[in-house]
């Protein structure tokens, strides 16, 4: 395995073993200041501070600061792509959107869904630049350095798929200290990945959209166009469920089953798939990477 590959692969492992150890411990502590959280939230928000802390502790080595700041140079001269990766994923989510209102009745009105959007524009933001940044910037370039630009785009994609299907199916409290709280979630999570049922269209959907987001960044060399384009999708996931309740059901080829209900859907997957073809026509050119 070479270097970037192994390292990041080493720094994770510790992350999720602290993880493991201290995520009991808080849940412990939280109880008895009278916090009540459910453990596998508590699971993942350790889980995000670990595993930060172990790359920041493997910086050097995996040569993070320079993916950083190739990956994310230029902000405001690429505010124009960002903007465009923006309007590129909500035509593309309207799409959907208008195939779903012509299919059923009693839809939500066109304002109503504006509205629910702007409830979760400042999310969408954090979730798309913080997602992209790891999966794009650092993961996506760093495999890349390692294994080239095809294999990292199917590795990277995978790991994204993955990685948002890893957390426990079970929602519970701890009161106490349980030592093996962390290793039982982790598990639970694991298990749902080795067997995923019905969230294998979810798994599907999420990998031809890091697809889309990997072929977006490699074509800029930053990851604003890819970040407009993910602060779409988020945009257009948060506000699917005001027109999946109203009216008739949505059907499956549409709507998709799973916990991701609108990225599980083969009308989305094609609609990817246009997306990929376009991607190269819309930015114009490769960047030099």
């Amino acid at each position: 395995m070479k270097s970037f590959t192994f390292g990041l692969a080493l720094a994770l492992a510790i992350g999720l073993a602290a993880a493991v150890i201290i995520a009991p411990i808080a849940a412990a502590g939280l109880a008895a200041a009278g916090l009540r959280f459910p453990f596998p939230r508590i699971f993942d928000r350790t889980v995000m501070v670990t595993v930060g802390g172990a790359l920041l502790w493997f910086a050097r080595p995996l040569g993070l600061a320079e993916l950083l700041r190739d990956g994310c140079a230029d902000p405001l001269s690429n505010l124009r792509r960002a903007l465009g990766g923006l309007a590129l994923a909500l035509a593309a989510m309207a799409t959907l959107f208008v195939a779903a209102a012509l299919l059923i009745h009693g839809h939500p009105s066109p304002a109503g869904l504006v509205a629910r959007a702007a409830r979760y524009l400042a999310a969408a933001v954090a979730i798309a630049f913080i997602e992209e940044v790891f999966f794009r910037a650092v993961l996506l370039a760093g495999i890349a350095r390692d294994f080239g630009r095809a294999s990292a785009l199917v590795l990277s994609s995978a790991v994204y798929s993955l990685t948002h299907l890893l957390r426990s199916p079970a929602r519970f409290y701890l009161t106490g200290f349980h030592p093996l709280a962390g290793v039982q979630d982790l598990s639970a999570s694991t298990a749902r990945i080795l067997h995923p049922g019905g969230a294998l269209p979810a798994i599907i959907g999420l990998f031809i959209l890091g697809l889309v987001l990997g072929e977006a960044f490699m074509l800029t060399g930053r990851v604003w166009f890819s970040f407009g384009m993910h602060a779409g999708f988020v945009l257009g996931a948060k506000t699917w469920p005001l027109m999946a309740r109203s009216g008739a059901p949505v059907p499956r080829w549409l709507a998709g089953p799973g916990p991701v209900p609108l990225i599980a859907a083969p009308a989305a997957w094609a609609l990817a798939a246009v997306l990929m073809i376009l991607l190269p026509v819309m930015i114009g050119k490769r960047a030099r990477r």
